[in-house]
């Protein structure tokens, strides 16, 4: 049985007790970083084997964590924070894992852009999740404008070392439109800025920016209806 385990984003206080049930029981944990799962694990008295599978490991690792599963061995896949698969390694076994005939079940917790989602102040009813987007502001703001005209709530990761550029390229491709930004969730300093996108990068550009952030940024709106209070739903 391959497990995704869903690990604390932040305080170590939100794993759940059936994700600690599962990593208690299982032969192997595929860790995308061994180091941030063993001190989760010694945090909570745990030793199991530990086998590292991330982004750059990823297709030499994959034909091991198969063939230790077809032998009927337990692998429980964590990520550093957060749901296995969500912007982190884990499609790919999930896949193969299916293809080869062998059972697949999450253990759910927390993600950080539901988290931030839900903090915004923006509408939560439709979204979509974007994840990381390029790298160089002209493939970003290709990226970007796939949304453009879309009504949905938009969701992002991103780097502190790229915030304040991602940001003036979605207001070039959004225009000025409320947005919020989200770090550090669940730990002791949780911060949640809100604002239009112009007063975001402002407030980047003096601050000292550590972290992953969640970019949560409203879809088009059509100009007769207020962002928050949309008209009453009808049969």
């Amino acid at each position: 049985m391959l497990y995704l385990v869903a690990t604390p984003i932040g305080n170590l206080k939100d794993i759940t007790l059936r994700a600690l049930e599962v990593l208690r029981s299982v032969d192997y944990v595929a860790s995308e970083d061994t180091r941030k799962t063993g001190l989760l694990l010694k945090h909570y008295e745990i030793k199991k084997p530990q086998i590292s599978y991330q982004e750059y490991n990823e297709a030499r690792i994959l034909p091991r964590l198969v063939r230790l599963l077809q032998e009927g061995n337990s692998v429980a896949l964590v990520t550093d924070a957060g749901t296995p698969a969500i912007s982190d390694p884990g499609f790919t076994l999930v896949r193969s894992a299916l293809e080869n005939g062998i059972p697949v079940t999450a253990i759910p917790g927390p993600t950080a852009f539901v988290v931030a989602l839900t903090l915004s102040g923006l509408p939560v009813h439709s979204f979509t999740f974007r994840g990381f987007p390029p790298r160089k502001s002209g493939a970003r703001r290709r990226f970007l404008a796939v949304d453009d005209a879309s009504p949905h709530t938009l969701i992002f990761y991103e780097s502190p070392y790229r915030l304040v550029a991602f940001l003036e390229d979605a207001l070039a491709v959004y225009g000025d439109r409320p947005a919020a930004i989200a770090n550090d969730l669940t730990k002791l300093f949780e911060q949640v800025q809100r604002g239009s996108l112009s007063e975001l990068i402002e407030a980047c550009k003096s601050a000292d920016l550590r972290g992953e952030y969640v970019v949560v940024i409203s879809g088009l709106v059509d100009s007769g209806f207020s962002l928050f209070n949309f008209p009453p739903e009808t049969d």
